[in-house]
């Protein structure tokens, strides 16, 4: 039996429209009765899970795979190198220090010593110059609030220095203080719901009090404005955008050489993205999309800085450019082909030089350092190879294995494949299926499919110790590269935003019939996963096509089309998704809301959602309403629970064992409704 959640008689109006919201009362984060309303949902949850036979070999089974030393890739500032370890099961990866890569490792700084529980996690770390100081900010419980600390490098002591109420921001050092990104002091008892408006841009100096920062830029006039800073490396340069969504950017610069200089626009719209990768002197590289839905980089004479004088380093090619790097006097472009990593090199005047060699197809990540390191290291990935740390030489071009993950698993034992397969409208979607080698196609296997589908995220290969579990008792793991990502540039980007977002849940729908369909599992065995954004996505899917699904996974989904902008950083996303504010859009969001489509009487797939009482990126009152909803329309006798972490937040820096614990529950709810015993041999 589920708890009794009351309902109200709340109704609001939307352009002629009468919309009920019942469970309105849910969104009072604070109140003692949503509090109460949490414990008794978790009691039935977990008295639920408690009974599932395999769910204490599936946690040992986890934890012994998770147990194995994890590396970052090492950097280097002033005369150490500096890299992050995780021992195996530790709560937070902690950061070492060694002098020459051959060095003894030395404790910097260790974030399982912040909180007794390991619910503090390190955010950004930035170095002074001349690495005499570091500053480093750290998360509460998973908040998207941020505090900053400085440390002296040398003695690895913290100073009096102490921030708050800093929020989606960078530190960006210049001479001996940094500049930040911070909103007001929010009221009393509102800092995890309320809507964050006026972004600040300010300058600290080193040794002074928080109040003492100098205020740099705001946008009075425009409260719903994220305003981001950064230096160039040689510190000549302040780089200032601005952006109205989670995409597109503004660009301006501030020659720092004097304080009176102003800041200068270089870009005032906000219909391409910006990005400045590094300077040349006076000449800024930029990536951009500008004419390049793809990306493209192009230099700005910082003298003649108007957009008639911009000049195309690269141009914009088939595959789509990511990122880019500036070291050893080379441009490392780092593009994706088919949602896989393709990494090319390039002279300063942007002439091609040569490919990077990857191992395999997967992710590579990493390439940064200064301008003027001659060796830098990169990340490689993929669905089962674990993250593996490569030298690389920038002038000889050649990569040298410095640190591999050993895991106890036969990772020869797996195969990927990647398939096109066509959506409604004939698109081709590419998809990548990972599985035992020798699977047979009997219709019968445990398939676990995921996709996140917006804000031009690209799905590209990745390692998961929880999807090891999932592929080693014989499961396949499919992860469809829908539209609404990046993979294929800002096309594909816009062919699943509002008012296309339906394309999306086609794709995604297409996915699982293309599965079915090739004999590698059918709807009883189906279960289909997203987060944020994909909790979304599996929110729509489910209402659309409820027959075609076992198990569903929402998690931290944003579940109220219509009120999602009232909410934290929920006002971004209005470019993407449109507002209920907009007649049109309003009904295009109403066609597709989760909350608003869960019919009376339909037999919905098993369905867990996962949210976290300190998520203030997509805030839980969307997951309340939304299993409360289902809860009191769902018919069958499938299960409608929800998991409520407490003391985590959207999921960045969640502690190993909070991890451990959440992957635990989610593959014991998903074999349970299978009606699969996976140590049952």
């Amino acid at each position: 039996m589920y708890p009794v959640t009351k309902k109200v008689n709340h109704t609001d109006t939307y352009h002629g429209t009468q919309v009920p919201d019942p469970y309105r009362w849910l969104e009072a984060d604070t109140a003692q009765d949503v509090a109460e309303w949490v414990k008794a949902q978790n009691k039935v949850t977990f008295e639920y899970l408690e009974k599932i036979p395999f769910r204490d070999q599936i946690k040992d089974r986890l934890t012994k795979l998770w147990n194995y030393p994890k590396y970052g890739a090492p950097f280097k500032e002033g005369d150490y190198y500096y890299f992050y370890k995780n021992d195996g099961l530790q709560n937070q990866a902690v950061l070492y220090r060694m002098k020459g890569l051959d060095g003894t490792p030395e404790l910097f700084l260790d974030p399982n010593k912040l909180s007794t529980d390991g619910t503090t996690s390190l955010g950004s770390l930035a170095f002074s110059k001349d690495a005499k100081y570091a500053v480093y900010t750290t998360s509460t419980g998973g908040s998207d609030w941020r505090d900053a600390y400085v440390l002296d490098v040398a003695t690895g002591k913290k100073l009096t220095d102490e921030l708050h109420w800093i929020k989606f921001s960078g530190t960006s050092w210049h001479k001996d203080g940094f500049f930040y990104s911070r909103y007001a002091e929010p009221k009393q008892g509102s800092k995890m719901a309320n809507k964050n408006e006026y972004h600040q841009v300010y300058y600290h100096k080193v040794g002074t009090p928080q109040s003492q920062d100098q205020l740099i830029w705001e946008a009075k006039q425009h409260p719903l404005r994220l305003l981001f800073a950064g230096t160039t490396e040689d510190e000549k340069y302040l780089i200032l955008t601005a952006s109205e969504g989670t995409s597109n950017n503004s660009l301006y610069v501030k020659d720092l050489s004097k304080a009176s200089n102003p800041i200068v626009p270089l870009v005032e719209t906000f219909d391409k993205e910006y990005g400045v990768v590094e300077n040349i002197g006076d000449k800024l590289i930029v990536l951009t999309n500008q004419d390049a839905p793809k990306y493209k980089l192009i230099e700005i004479d910082l003298s003649r800085p108007q957009k008639t004088n911009w000049k195309t380093l690269v141009p914009e090619t088939d595959n789509v450019l990511n990122s880019a790097s500036l070291v050893g006097g080379k441009l490392v472009l780092n593009y994706m082909k088919d949602a896989a990593t393709l990494v090319r090199v390039h002279d300063t005047n942007g002439k091609w030089m040569h490919d990077v060699k990857l191992p395999t197809l997967g992710t590579a990540s990493g390439f940064n350092g200064k301008k003027g390191d001659k060796t830098v290291f990169y990340t490689f990935t993929s669905f089962t190879y674990p993250s593996a740390i490569y030298k690389y030489d920038v002038a000889s071009n050649t990569s040298t294995l410095y640190k591999k993950a050993e895991i106890d698993v036969n990772m020869d034992a797996y195969e990927t494949k990647q398939v096109f397969y066509p959506s409604k409208d004939g698109t081709k979607i590419p998809m990548f299926i990972t599985h035992k080698k020798g699977l047979q196609l009997n219709g019968d296997n445990p398939t676990y499919l995921y996709a996140y589908g917006g804000f031009n995220a690209s799905m590209t290969p990745y390692f998961s110790v929880s999807n090891m579990l999932w592929l080693e008792n014989g499961g396949v793991l499919a992860i469809a590269n829908i539209r609404g990502g990046g993979e294929y540039g800002e096309a594909w980007h816009k062919s699943g935003m509002t008012p296309n977002k339906q394309n999306v849940f086609d794709d995604f729908i297409a996915a699982a019939e293309h599965l079915i369909a090739q004999k590698y599992t059918s709807s009883q065995k189906l279960a289909i996963a997203g987060g944020s954004n994909g909790g979304l996505l599996i929110g729509a899917v489910v209402n659309q096509r409820p027959e075609l699904f076992k198990v569903a996974l929402p998690a931290v989904g944003v579940m109220d089309m219509l009120r999602f902008h009232k909410f934290t950083i929920g006002w971004a996303w209005v470019p993407e998704y449109g507002s209920s504010d907009d007649a049109a859009q309003f009904q295009n969001l109403m066609a597709f809301s989760p909350i608003h489509n869960i019919k009376d009487g339909v037999n919905y797939p098993a369905t867990l959602v996962t949210t976290a009482d300190h998520d203030d990126r997509v805030v839980p009152a969307h997951s309340f309403k939304y299993i409360a909803t289902l809860q009191e329309k769902g018919a069958g006798f499938n299960p409608y629970l929800i998991r409520v972490d407490v003391k985590a937040g959207h999921g960045a820096g969640k502690s190993t064992t909070a991890q451990i614990a959440e992957a635990s529950d989610v593959w014991s709810f998903v074999y349970e409704n299978m009606g699969v015993n996976p140590y049952q041999k």
